[in-house]
């Protein structure tokens, strides 16, 4: 970042001092007003709930322009990468801030392959939970107990370890396991000749008595899934892993603690909420009736996975996944499955309909990855934890740019005190 030629004054209606505080500006996106010195020379604090106006870090990974409806990791554009590189090449460049080279890719892919399996004692871990424990759970519980297996993966100071690169390998396996679990049916490991999504796939639905059969139309849709949901700039989970890990916390921890973010509904569960409203409008007869009521105020009903808080145009993972959306509807042969029958409905109804139009609530990513998972066999529970899958490379890459930042502190908001002032303890005879 650089200083900028202006300066911000603030200024007092009760006669204080002004302040003045520098302004900086980054490669692209608003500039940013320096308030650090601001309790030192006022006294006072900021008041931002939900960091709206604040920008609580400097980064070089994700940019995002909600007017413009652009995303780009590392400067460039998601509509090209998910075009034009797989998965573990956005990986590459996400942890390194470059693509990587035929050479590069290819020792990266060995690495990362050499990582998936995951230590034989977490089955054991795996038997402590319910078999119908939320994905999400257990998944906070075994990456988090990563820690306790990789002890040589835990020195945060040291560069080799912030790469971490065997969350990014043992992800997959643990979401399979997690769904594996769930169903009753016995681990499945990983196979060192797929592909990263195809191995996932293969750990998910192949069976002792049964080979999963890779299909490239299917693991290329899950893999266009994982690179458009690697990054999102500083959002919620990615600044609760930045908190955890301005402790000094080891990078299983961190993760874990983004994944316990991600589960809220108003975050990572969006596409899960998506198909479950889709479920409840039941089918493409009842359409206008929901309409009406999503435009009554009153009625509380909203129209999930339409719009977005950052993007104010159009998601331009949206149009990828949309394209996605009916590669595999028509490799599936799902055009005329009722639910997916119903979806295609809604979305061309709201795209015509002036009253989401002139509101700019267009389908958004959350709408389409729902549909295509639901049509690869994933169930909505497990959404949230191919969300996570997706987003642990982020995660890591954030988490260690944070790491080698200098400027870096531990992360501690202030906050606006309304509680009671200090008081006496009364006797418990007097107190009521």
């Amino acid at each position: 970042m650089t200083t900028a030629d202006t300066k911000a004054t603030l200024s007092f209606s009760d006669g204080s001092p002004s302040v003045e505080f520098p302004i900086y500006k980054g490669s692209a996106g608003s500039e940013v007003i320096d308030i650090r010195k601001l309790y030192g020379a006022t006294g006072k604090f900021t008041y931002d709930p939900g960091f709206m106006s604040t920008a609580a870090c400097n980064s070089s990974i994700t940019y995002i322009d909600g007017d413009k409806g652009e995303l780009l990791y590392r400067g460039y554009p998601i509509e090209q990468l998910a075009v034009n590189c797989d998965f573990l090449e956005t990986c590459y460049l996400l942890l390194n801030g470059e693509l990587p080279t035929a050479a590069e890719k290819k020792k990266f892919e060995a690495t990362v392959t050499q990582h998936t399996m995951v230590h034989e004692q977490m089955q054991f871990f795996f038997r402590g939970f319910r078999r119908d424990a939320h994905p999400m759970a257990v998944l906070v519980g075994t990456v988090g107990a990563l820690s306790s297996f990789y002890h040589d993966s835990l020195d945060i100071t040291d560069p080799r370890h912030r790469e971490a690169i065997r969350l990014i390998a043992k992800l997959p396996t643990l979401v399979a396991m997690t769904y594996k679990y769930n169903v009753g049916q016995p681990f499945v490991y990983p196979r060192n000749e797929l592909s990263y999504s195809a191995n996932f796939m293969h750990m998910m639905f192949s069976t002792p008595c049964e080979e999963y059969k890779i299909n490239d139309v299917l693991v290329r849709a899950l893999d266009r899934i994982l690179t458009l949901h690697a990054d999102h700039e500083q959002n919620a989970s990615t600044s609760t892993v930045r908190l955890a890990g301005s402790s000094g916390a080891n990078p299983f921890a961190c993760i874990a603690a983004g994944i316990a973010c991600l589960w809220g509904p108003a975050h990572g569960g969006a596409n899960e909420a998506a198909l479950n409203m889709l479920k409840k409008v039941g089918t493409v007869d009842k359409i206008p009736e929901f309409i009406a009521k999503v435009k009554d105020k009153n009625s509380g009903i909203k129209l999930m996975g339409f719009g977005h808080r950052v993007y104010k145009n159009f998601d331009p993972r949206a149009k990828l996944m949309r394209e996605t959306c009916y590669e595999v509807l028509n490799e599936l042969g799902l055009h005329d499955d009722p639910l997916f029958k119903l979806a295609m409905t809604l979305e061309r109804v709201a795209l015509e309909d002036e009253y989401f139009v002139s509101r700019k609530l267009y389908p958004n990513v959350d709408f389409y990855s729902g549909i295509v998972q639901s049509a690869l066999g994933i169930p909505p529970s497990l959404f949230t934890g191919i969300f996570a899958m997706a987003r642990t490379v982020g995660w890591i890459a954030q988490w260690s740019e944070m790491i080698s930042d200098p400027e870096q502190k531990i992360g501690r908001p202030r906050q606006l005190f309304v509680g009671s002032p200090a008081r006496d303890v009364p006797a418990i005879d007097k107190r009521g």
